[in-house]
């Protein structure tokens, strides 16, 4: 069942997400954020990592992504290139609850433009920030405003939780702060 506006506010006092905006928000020319009416808009930091062209290999492994192929960078705006992509996160960190599983999408606003938003599904009793990844699709470059909406959060309750959580797993992505890499196999 898709959780409401009330239900994410009331889950939201108990640590779910912080920091929280109890409205959505939408300042003069900036991309929304905050809880609606059956989800939550994140917003993504100004923190960013881009392939490094200096150190990149021809061909890109998800089970071996030394730090030294991307360079780390905090900026207000981040360009991405035509055809690529940048690794980043969320403002927001989340503790999920144990009967609960979240689906992200990006914002409409952000597509329309070219770029695809990636976030895998956030499992049961997952915490942390969200690495995100933001490709973009068109052949310009893109800007992406950090401190504004990137993404919404759908939450999906169980009837019943699960019988292994994240957290029971010791998930390799547990409780991670700041932008992390893959973690190989």
């Amino acid at each position: 069942m898709v959780r409401s506006d009330r239900w994410i506010r009331q889950m939201a006092r108990k640590g779910m997400i912080e920091p929280f905006q109890e409205e959505q928000l939408r300042p003069a020319g900036a991309i929304s954020w905050g809880v609606g009416s059956y989800g939550y808009d994140i917003r993504v930091a100004d923190e960013f990592m881009a392939l490094n062209p200096a150190s990149c290999p021809s061909v890109l492994d998800p089970k071996e992504m030394p730090p030294e192929l991307f360079v780390h960078f905090r900026a207000r705006v981040c360009i991405i290139p035509p055809g690529s992509f940048v690794l980043a996160r969320s403002v927001e960190y989340l503790r999920i609850p144990r009967d609960v599983l979240v689906l992200c999408l990006g914002k409409s606003t952000y597509a329309r433009a070219g770029v695809l938003v990636n976030i895998t599904p956030l499992e049961p009793e997952w915490e942390g920030h969200i690495t995100m990844e933001l490709a973009n699709t068109s052949h310009l470059p893109v800007k992406i405003y950090a401190q504004e909406g990137i993404a919404q959060l759908v939450f999906l309750k169980a009837e019943e939780p699960c019988q292994v959580s994240y957290k029971d797993k010791a998930g390799k992505y547990q409780a991670q702060r700041g932008i992390t890499l893959p973690r190989g196999g």
